[in-house]
């Protein structure tokens, strides 16, 4: 993958901008290059990349002023949370201001009345359900990172998580925000009413990747748990078969609140890692039914009895300590894959559900076209693909090849009528493949729009965009005061 060079005349000016935001963050910034180490990659580690500084601020005031003073001398700044991403959103410049969230990171509002939770960008995700649960009310989106990832890198994703199948994405439980423009402006989005009038800004924010601006407040919306929950392991002797089974649950109008899948493979390293009972075959499923007791009832005998059409072993979890494990199990796929080989890769891509058996036969021939290993686990009820690629970027060719698979995997997606991402984001890793979905005029209006936020094009440069045109190219004018500049041209 080609990056771009670093700007040499910033990094020559490298003390003056750490004097000017240690000015601003006294106790926050990292300048020193071992400390610097500690910031040089996301979780997408095949590329590193220590930043020109960090600077970690304390609340949206410092962030303003910091993003006030990157835009007037003209400074690159990287947005981070937790560094959790996958898709290498979160990558440092050698050129830019890694500017990083975490240690905003208080819950500013709980307010179970109106069912919502008001938070800094720093607190994580798991965090938000942990205030909540005494109250019977959880946070929904539930990345597997979730114990790490934070609600501030979730909007910049728009993250999911094993249960956005009922309850959607992060977009879908994401009331308001209070955000910063590069320009140091702060503004409000939304806020505890859902239903704002006027353009969707909201949603235009919620997954822009830390392009557009930098959240420093999130309100999301928290909901009761459910009355019942009923867990169903359905094991396989055919991948195929499987993906089967879920196009068929769908097709039949039911709506899990969770059905996942794992690949043998998968299963024997999560086993191998930590026992949660799975069984040996080709492949489970992993599917929880929630709400009222009579709905979760026929919700489960319906599952079962499809799946057992489709040549399954079905077993119940028979209590809350073996539903907890069945999903620890699922929750440590990627922890568990990553004792095979030093180095992996997690592809995300989406596909229609009824195209998943197809799409299964094929990521399996390519496996043997790359001789690479490699397992699934994904987010079967919405068609959301996790291939992981497991390679040893010190052999010879492996790296190349493993990009080589994860790239002809998202192609195969988009070709089959899916999409690049489900909630990874495009970040670096799928920035080369977006002409793939994407014509020449979309990427256009796309960055039309960024540079109606960030005209400098300052905000995270590099990512997701395969080639950045400046803003004046696209007939982007500056207005001051509801003026443009020259207004006796004429314009087309």
């Amino acid at each position: 993958m080609d990056f771009s060079p670093p700007d040499s005349e910033i990094i020559a000016h490298g003390a003056d901008i750490v004097a000017a935001l240690r000015a601003i963050v006294p106790d926050g910034v990292v300048s020193d290059p071992a400390g610097l180490a500690a910031f040089d990659a996301d979780a997408l580690t095949a590329y590193r990349q220590k930043p020109l500084v960090t600077v970690l601020p304390r609340d949206a005031e410092q962030v303003a002023a910091i993003l006030a003073y990157a835009s007037e001398h003209g400074v690159p700044v990287v947005p981070r949370g937790a560094g959790t991403s996958l898709s290498g959103g979160a990558l440092p410049r050698a050129d830019a201001i890694l500017l990083s969230l975490t240690r905003m990171s208080r819950i500013l509002d709980i307010d179970i009345e109106n069912r919502c939770v008001v938070a800094q960008p720093g607190v994580t995700n798991l965090a938000i359900t942990r205030a909540v649960e005494a109250s019977g009310f959880y946070y929904a989106p539930d990345p597997s990172s979730q114990i790490a990832c934070t609600i501030g890198g979730n909007v910049a994703e728009n993250s999911g998580g094993l249960h956005c199948l009922k309850y959607g994405l992060t977009t879908n439980n994401l009331l308001g925000v209070e955000f910063v423009l590069m320009s140091g402006e702060r503004m409000r989005l939304g806020g505890k009413a859902p239903g704002a009038g006027g353009l969707d800004l909201l949603g235009v924010v919620c997954g822009s990747e830390g392009l557009l601006g930098v959240v420093v407040e999130a309100t999301v919306r928290i909901l009761p748990k459910a009355p019942a929950t009923r867990t169903l392991l359905a094991a396989f002797s055919s991948v195929p078969d499987a993906g089967q089974c879920v196009a068929d649950i769908i097709a039949a109008g039911i709506v899990p609140a969770a059905m996942e899948f794992m690949d043998r493979r998968c299963i024997a390293a999560v086993e191998a890692y930590s026992a949660p009972g799975y069984p040996a075959c080709e492949g489970v499923l992993i599917i929880d039914a929630d709400g009222i007791g009579a709905e979760v009832d026929d919700a489960i005998a319906r599952i079962g009895d499809i799946a057992r059409a489709n040549g399954a072993e079905v077993r119940e979890a028979r209590d809350e300590i073996e539903r907890g494990k069945l999903w620890a199990g699922r929750k440590a796929a990627f922890p568990a894959m990553g004792r095979l080989a030093p180095d992996m890769l997690c592809m995300d891509g989406t596909i229609p559900r009824h195209k998943l058996p197809a799409v299964l036969a094929r990521m399996g021939e390519m496996a043997q076209h790359y001789r690479l290993g490699f397992c699934n686990v994904f987010h079967a009820g919405d068609g959301n693909l996790h291939p992981l690629i497991i390679f040893d970027t010190m052999k010879p060719g492996e790296h190349d090849r493993a990009e080589a698979f994860g790239a002809d995997i998202l192609r195969l997606c988009v070709e089959v009528g899916g999409v690049l991402t489900g909630e990874h984001g495009v970040g670096v890793e799928k920035r080369d493949l977006m002409p793939v979905m994407f014509t020449e005029a979309d990427l256009a209006q796309q960055q039309r729009l960024k540079c109606a936020f960030d005209a400098g094009g300052l905000l995270n440069p590099g990512k997701v965009f395969p080639t950045l045109s400046a803003c004046v190219e696209g007939g982007h004018m500056h207005v001051k005061d509801g003026r443009v500049p020259f207004p006796n041209l004429p314009r087309f």
